[in-house]
């Protein structure tokens, strides 16, 4: 998928999963050795994974916004955030271990640890369905450095 400044923010910002862009332009050299191993990445995790790619000569605010200095440049995005970055050109086993990574990553991070990792502080919150507005089961966190330990209670 080809991704322009236009279509950034849907089809990247409010995708429904996790999304690779491989930031490139034509006179890069790295960048067609890499082109193909992005191919191969989004052949291999259709489904999974949506993959694009977007020319920094002809989109440089979007490169400027996420600090793209070198390329290539594959970002992988998750909730609109950018969840990791790889700069130059690897090879496909370097990627499709940083594909899997970051798949295992989001995946772990479901509805309810969402909702969770959304609070401060400690206390008790009754989580629930996102998607019917079920109750859910009555759950107590912490506040570490990064995200919510959660127990049962």
């Amino acid at each position: 998928m080809t991704i322009t400044t236009s279509s950034f923010e849907h089809d990247v910002l409010h995708a429904p999963g996790p999304v690779l862009i491989d930031f490139w332009a034509p006179w890069c050299g790295p960048c067609r050795l890499v082109g193909p191993v992005v191919e191969e990445i989004a052949t291999q995790y259709a489904g999974r994974l949506t993959v694009g790619t977007l020319n920094v000569d002809e989109h440089p605010a979007v490169a400027q916004h996420y600090g793209i200095t070198s390329i290539p440049a594959l970002v992988f995005f998750h909730e609109g955030q950018v969840r990791d970055t790889v700069v130059g050109a690897v090879p496909t086993h370097v990627l499709t271990a940083r594909v899997d990574e970051v798949l295992r990553q989001t995946a772990a991070r479901g509805p309810a640890q969402r909702t969770a990792s959304r609070s401060y502080g400690g206390g008790r919150m009754r989580l629930g369905c996102e998607e019917c507005g079920a109750p859910g089961e009555l759950v107590a966190w912490t506040r570490p450095v990064h995200r919510p330990l959660h127990t049962q209670i």
